[in-house]
């Protein structure tokens, strides 16, 4: 790489830093900041990068205004063995940011222009000021309050950070006049406020069959629970094949956990519209509400450029390792579904997730998750899904009584899964499977054993199953 309108080379933290940092900001799309690389782009490295971080974290944190925590990252990398810092810096909403010591003026305000820094002239100041957009949830009220956060101290503690009493100045979760913002609202232990998942029997919005909310809490809890949702909607087809049967997801994990978050960081939750989660019998899709980030273009979208909508909840959706890095989450949905998965309009921003495999229909009234080559019951054993996990399992309760722990080490995961259990239960209630302790179901000891039912199932010729 060289020098150009998105990246800059120093080859060491010097007092021109938040200069740097203050043109990004003002620029369309941000840029990256490397420090440990000369001019052409050769690593000379840094030395004490912890320290080194802490120190840059400072500076930005308190010499830039407006605020930009959830803005920017700062990671320790290495380049021909040696070590460098990269700070990435995302295109901020509240234009025109500026060096606090020098306020709003020709002296504060830079912008990127090639590979320089410029100072702004005064009437572009006086335009990005007057475009400002102000109805961020930062600044806007909360509805209540009497608001508690039992909640986010709880995740950051399992994060080992701990919040302090100025937790929510730290935060940003106060507006100017130091009453709590929306932001605080949506993270606080109860809310109004909630994640819609619908889902139908068909292809169109006609025959609604669920329509549920996760959240009126943390919108941590919310999306952590929507999450666990998508993983049991998401099970695993199997597509026979000679000689070998192969295992594809429904949908990408990775893309439409990156799709719903993304949705519930940049969420315009301003007018109160909240993301939805929608499953259809051929696809799902993944609504968040208010469009592209004002000055942001579809090309700036698919380019990378990250406009965080919401810089409060960035911040701390980043603290709980959520939300990985700024602008990794378009380019890994593009990697597996392509623009074309994208449905860009000025009120909201919708991504369709086909489902892979060939489908004729789905079971949704009977569980909710069969689905694949083929749906249906044959013999109380589904085709498609969950034939590969359920014959899985039949063939390791053949050679023995296990427990759900057991089983769920057995299929490589650390511990049963919601999937899992209503697989479990299904297979009881099939009377496939059954209690080794019947009489005391939830017992420590519980075990489960393979009934004549499901071995006879087990023994089918593989075209029967």
């Amino acid at each position: 790489m060289t020098e150009s309108n998105r990246v800059e080379y120093k080859r060491e933290l010097t007092d021109g830093l938040e200069k740097e940092v203050v043109a990004f900001l003002n620029a369309r799309e941000g840029g990256l900041l490397y420090i440990g690389l000369d001019d052409d782009g050769k690593a000379v490295g840094v030395q004490c990068c912890d320290q080194l971080q802490l120190a840059i974290k400072d500076r930005l944190k308190n010499n830039i205004q407006p605020s930009i925590m959830g803005l920017f990252e700062i990671i320790h990398e290495q380049r021909d063995s040696k070590n460098i810092i990269r700070i990435t810096i995302a295109g901020g909403l509240e234009k025109p940011y500026y060096l606090k010591k020098f306020g709003m003026t020709e002296k504060g305000c830079y912008l990127r222009i090639g590979s320089a820094a410029e100072p702004m002239p005064k009437e572009m100041i006086e335009s990005f000021y007057g475009k400002r957009v102000r109805n961020t949830i930062g600044r806007m009220e909360s509805p209540r309050r009497d608001l508690s956060f039992e909640q986010l101290k709880i995740y950051y503690e399992t994060r080992g950070l701990h919040l302090n009493n100025a937790f929510m100045k730290n935060l940003e979760l106060l507006t100017p006049e130091d009453k709590p913002n929306y932001a605080a609202y949506l993270l606080a232990d109860d809310n109004g406020v909630s994640l819609q998942v619908a889902k139908y029997a068909g292809t169109d919005r006609v025959d609604l069959i669920e329509n549920r909310d996760y959240g009126r809490c943390s919108l941590i809890k919310a999306l952590k629970s929507l999450l666990d949702r998508v993983a049991v909607e998401n099970t695993v087809f199997t597509k026979i094949t000679y000689p070998l049967r192969q295992e594809q997801e429904l949908i990408n994990s990775i893309a439409i956990r990156e799709a719903i978050i993304n949705a519930v960081v940049h969420n315009d939750y301003s007018y109160g519209a909240t993301p939805k989660l929608e499953f259809f019998s051929d696809r799902a899709e993944v609504t968040s509400m208010g469009g592209l980030p004002y000055g942001v273009t579809e090309e700036d979208f698919f380019g990378g450029c990250s406009v965080p909508r919401n810089k409060e909840i960035m911040r701390v959706f980043r603290d709980m390792e959520i939300v990985e890095h700024l602008g990794s989450g378009v380019p890994r949905i593009l990697n597996a579904y392509g623009k074309e998965a994208f449905e860009i309009r000025d009120s909201y921003i919708r991504i369709i997730f086909r489902f892979a495999g060939a489908r004729s229909s789905r079971d949704d009234k009977q569980s909710g998750v069969e689905s694949g080559v083929e749906s249906g019951v044959e013999s109380g054993v589904e085709s498609g899904v969950e034939s590969e996990m359920t014959l899985r399992i039949f063939a390791l309760l053949k050679a023995q009584p296990l427990s759900k722990a057991a089983i769920a080490k057995a299929l490589g995961k650390e511990k049963p899964t919601r999937y899992l259990n209503d697989l479990m239960k299904k297979l009881i209630a099939n009377e496939q499977v059954a209690y080794t302790i019947p009489e005391k179901a939830n017992s420590r000891l519980q075990q489960y054993r393979l009934t004549n039912l499901g071995l006879a199932i087990l023994k089918k010729p593989k075209k029967e199953q």
